[in-house]
């Protein structure tokens, strides 16, 4: 089996088991976001600010990797014209559930971002993809595929793993044993720290990578910031472990 049917397989474990990533919204959270009240996370606390989205009225979004029924209702309730890809079927049976209770129209593909991407040249205005790319070993060439469907000017709003989280492999987050890379596919230690704990298959990735990959694919970077666990020994210590970036597609 791939690692990607693994992690497929291990996120709908993780959405059964009431993930919190996995939970649709309720029908107030969509109330409020037809009123204009409404915020998203690409990272697990910030909230990523309105401007980096502009007007969402009548734009096409694509959710990459961003199933879940949490962002792409919002974006819905917003007017976007709404399209979602994420290999875990329970992931897209949430955004079923929330397209169905509000009746707003949205193309769900399930889909892995690994591969080249279904979709034609330059026909999204935003793409938006929360932290994912930690469960993938080569991320350069999902910028390009991002760069290669994105309208000209586009919008590429991503959430990333700045790879300390990789560092410890317990939960009290106070020793140092892993060193980088961590790709578990060439180092069976880590695969087998992963599988204790059904992490699925996971990989640190660098800036160099992430920053970089996207300026090399032709990305123009106008803003990031950090974000933190949300719990654990690293966020009490105000430590950051993610950061979003927002590119735009420049030539």
């Amino acid at each position: 089996m791939s690692y990607q049917n693994i992690n497929a397989k291990t996120i709908d474990s993780w959405v059964k088991e009431g993930w919190e990533w996995g939970k649709p919204i309720d029908h107030s959270v969509y109330e409020n976001a037809q009123r204009g009240n409404w915020n998203v996370k690409l990272t697990p606390t910030r909230y990523v600010p309105h401007e980096w989205f502009g007007d969402l009225k009548n734009k096409k979004v694509l959710g990459l990797a961003s199933g879940g029924g949490q962002q792409m209702p919002v974006f819905a309730a917003l007017g976007a014209i709404c399209t979602v890809l994420d290999y875990s079927e329970e992931q897209l049976k949430s955004e079923r559930i929330v397209a169905e209770r509000e009746q707003y129209d949205i193309e769900i593909v399930r889909g892995d971002m690994t591969k080249r991407l279904p979709f034609a040249d330059e026909c999204f205005d935003i793409i938006f993809h929360p932290v994912a790319n930690c469960y993938v070993e080569e991320v350069k060439p999902i910028w390009r595929e991002c760069y290669r469907i994105l309208k000209p000017s586009g919008i590429l709003l991503a959430g990333l793993d700045n790879g300390i989280n990789f560092l410890f492999a317990g939960d009290d987050e106070k020793e140092v044993v892993n060193s980088f890379p961590f790709n578990p596919l060439h180092n069976p230690e880590q695969m087998e720290q992963l599988e204790r704990n059904n992490d699925g298959v996971q990989f640190s990735h660098t800036l160099e990578e992430q920053i970089g990959g996207q300026l090399e694919a032709g990305f123009g970077l106008t803003d990031l910031y950090e974000d933190t666990n949300g719990s654990g020994r690293l966020h009490q210590m105000n430590i950051p472990c993610f950061f979003a970036t927002r590119t735009v597609k420049q030539r």
